[in-house]
């Protein structure tokens, strides 16, 4: 503080000690005095002939704007004490800033909401503010609204979240784009203060696949793998990891490259069902139940669906994995096999029963002959029986 200092009386005046006395929100500046000396001034001074002296105080930072008394005493060389109150007025600073985002990347064509956190971390209260930002090449803009929010009021260390929807151009490139904002506030005196800051925003991330069964040929599964995200995917790998059902003959992997959005590529593999190739081998069990046989067909041929894992590197440098899983139709060569081979079995079981049928006819006839003849029966008669058995064993060969 500057201090004028003038004797307008009639005496003249020596060794002057000007001294503040302070109370919250004033006190004392660590070093510094508080009191000052004057060494001399005449009588019946003009505001002109003053002295001035200089204090140095210190205001609580907690301190409200407004307007504060302050004692100055003033004593002189004959002990002649003036006590003078002050009035000292005390402005806060009006300074705020963005002290968060909410995101740090946002997807293409894609609604996001993106939150700005607006602090005032100055003393004094903000009012009427204004806030606007603005991406200089235009890939990310506003929906729903424009760019500007306004704030009424903002205490002094308060915080209020302005929120915006928005939204990247799906054929911009992925990258950091740099967002421009602007903060705009009336000051203590109405006038206007602008407060002016920058943020990254990466646009682009993540993708996602589609992946679906091609066709089975020659041993090898073919699946087809689709970038159906919006990102572009690099370094992708299709694997067979190891599962319930399935089998793979060979690699487990396949590198396809590169895939950009909209894209896809085959990648073939080596898989079998478990279980198919032992199909024949219980199926004579079941012979004369072709449900059963068809029910063994397609346990045989399993009912899980095949799992795929999908590794990328995305447009942030990330490496990231997708699970897909493809339903695999069913082995239609194994159960046609499995058919046949219940055929074979069933027409082998009918060749054994008629075998037994005409065996038991022959001992019969055989042991009528032999009774007969033991007993005088007809000779002409037996030798029909005999003609007639001939026959029957003659047709069942």
């Amino acid at each position: 503080m500057t201090l004028s200092v003038q004797n307008y009386g009639n005496k003249n005046l020596e060794s002057i000690v000007v001294t503040a006395q302070p109370e919250y929100p004033f006190s004392q500046v660590d070093g510094e005095s508080l009191s000052k000396t004057i060494s001399y001034l005449n009588a019946r001074q003009d505001i002109s002939d003053a002295a001035t002296v200089k204090l140095r105080l210190k205001v609580a930072s907690d301190a409200p704007e407004g307007t504060y008394k302050l004692d100055i005493v003033t004593t002189d060389s004959t002990g002649t004490t003036i006590t003078t109150k002050l009035n000292i007025e005390v402005r806060g600073k009006e300074y705020a800033q963005i002290v968060a985002i909410s995101k740090s990347n946002i997807d293409f064509a894609t609604e996001e909401q993106l939150d700005f956190l607006v602090t005032n971390t100055g003393s004094s209260p903000l009012k009427n503010m204004q806030i606007s930002w603005v991406d200089p090449t235009g890939t990310i803009l506003p929906v729903y609204s424009d760019n500007t929010k306004y704030i009424s009021y903002l205490a002094a260390n308060q915080s209020v979240t302005v929120s915006y929807i928005v939204m990247a151009n799906i054929n911009a490139n992925p990258g950091l784009y740099q967002l421009d904002i602007t903060l705009k506030a009336e000051d203590y005196n109405s006038n206007i203060t602008t407060i002016s800051t920058t943020a990254g925003l990466f646009v682009g991330c993540k993708t996602d696949f589609d992946v679906a069964f091609s066709e089975s040929s020659n041993g090898e599964t073919s699946l087809s793998v689709a970038n159906v995200g919006n990102n572009e995917a690099y370094s992708v790998k299709v694997s067979i990891p190891e599962q319930a059902g399935y089998t793979v003959s060979g690699s487990s992997s396949s590198i396809v490259g590169n895939l950009e959005k909209g894209d896809y590529t085959i990648a073939s593999f080596a898989v079998s069902q478990q279980g198919t190739g032992n199909l024949s081998r219980y199926s004579s069990r079941l012979v004369g139940n072709s449900s059963l046989v068809s029910a063994a067909s397609t346990t045989a041929s399993t009912n899980y669906d095949l799992k795929v894992l999908i590794q990328y590197t995305d447009s942030m440098g990330q490496r990231d994995r997708i699970e897909k899983f493809v339903h695999i139709s069913q082995n239609s060569t194994a159960t046609t096999a499995a058919s046949y081979s219940g055929a074979r079995n069933q027409s082998t079981s009918s060749s054994n029963y008629l075998y037994i049928v005409l065996l038991i006819a022959i001992i019969g006839a055989g042991y009528v002959v032999y009774y007969r003849r033991k007993n005088g029966e007809n000779p002409a008669i037996i030798q029909k029986l005999e003609s007639l058995a001939y026959r029957k064993k003659k047709e069942g060969n």
